[in-house]
């Protein structure tokens, strides 16, 4: 196998943590660059370089003999809406123009299904119409046609829209799950919960990366969907932690249009850890096609919704007593529960 260098911007995010250990476990070389300190025990296996990837002074440093960009870095939807148009447009208009005028080889641009907005149909392909909701999902938009503009200016340039990804570093809006989990509660969905509902394991999107650096370029050069090949609805997704708890306790489904209601007035008074398009989505189906990628690259993602939640769970289990200690808006912190928090004490 050929050995690359990889320059992963966010990682010492969530994502982006798991994908160097992923890369470092295959041999390749590896350069975290992030606006956040890299404090983990690879830090001495990886070139790491602190700093905004809206600063192009830092730029000379951080492509410095890298051939493969992995771009993860992202301003997440609780952050302000200037802090998500400038970081996530503005700053991956900035890396594209490095790549391309450095020659890079490959340049990995990790998007989203919330490109997708709030869909009217399923599976999702990649040629469905992309509309973002608020500002993170408007954002991911402009950046994906920022990103097309520079295909068309010869740079190689793979790009992933993942569903919601679990695993080891992951918290964010799942620790609520986790919580009420560990705690011995029951968890309320939105609706009955029957909604058809697409997650995708971690390790799995670290697989997809790597066919995107590896394979032959014609075929990586496009758009693809990535998420599990197995999962459900999302009431028996989210019972599979409760289950492995073991305090007996079950989902509880509520009425979907009060608490949407609800939950549009607890995040105007900022009471709430979640957003518009994860509770407009909540209670519907959600899943997309994962065709392109299987049959182009031969993407075969292992972990199941369930399994991919369970083990995204025993890491919290086994990491809570550290947990309040890392701060920031990130996947990787907890969120603040707001009112939600009240629920586990009537379920």
């Amino acid at each position: 196998m050929t050995k690359h260098n990889f320059l992963i911007t966010g990682g010492a995010g969530f994502m982006g943590i798991n994908l160097i250990r992923y890369l470092l476990a295959r041999g390749h070389n590896v350069r975290s660059y992030d606006l956040a300190p890299f404090s983990y025990p690879e830090a001495d296996q990886i070139s790491v370089l602190q700093g905004d990837i809206r600063d192009q002074s830092l730029h000379e440093k951080a492509f410095e003999g890298i051939d493969i960009v992995v771009h993860c870095a992202a301003a997440l939807p609780l952050a302000t809406p200037d802090e998500i148009m400038s970081t996530n447009v503005g700053g991956t208009r900035a890396l594209l123009e490095t790549a391309l005028a450095r020659g890079i080889d490959r340049f990995i641009h990790i998007s989203s299904t919330a490109v997708y907005g709030i869909p009217d149909h399923h599976p999702l392909t990649e040629d469905d119409r992309v509309i973002g909701v608020g500002p993170y999902g408007e954002s991911k938009v402009q950046a994906e046609g920022v990103c097309a503009k520079f295909r068309d200016k010869g740079l190689c340039l793979p790009l992933l829209r993942p569903k919601s990804f679990v695993g080891p570093e992951r918290l964010g809006a799942f620790e609520l799950l986790y919580d009420f989990a560990f705690e011995g509660h029951g968890f309320p969905v939105l609706g009955s919960g029957n909604n058809t509902y697409q997650l995708l394991d971690v390790d799995d999107l670290c697989s997809a990366v790597c066919l995107c650096a590896t394979g032959p370029r014609d075929s990586v050069n496009d758009v693809f969907n990535v998420g599990a090949a197995q999962y459900g609805s999302l009431r028996e997704s989210f019972q599979a932690v409760l289950d492995k708890a073991g305090y007996g306790k079950k989902i509880v489904g509520i009425p979907a249009a009060p608490a949407i209601w609800t939950l549009r007035a607890l995040e105007a008074l900022h009471l709430s850890p979640l957003y518009k398009w994860i509770y407009e989505t909540a209670g519907k189906d959600s899943f997309v096609s994962i065709d392109r990628i299987t049959n182009r690259l031969g993407y075969a993602p292992k972990h199941s919704n369930k399994e991919a939640l369970i083990r995204n769970y025993e890491w919290y289990v086994a990491n809570r007593d550290r947990i309040s200690e890392v701060a920031g808006v990130t996947h990787r912190v907890p969120w603040k529960k707001g009112a939600l928090k009240l629920l586990r004490y009537i379920l």
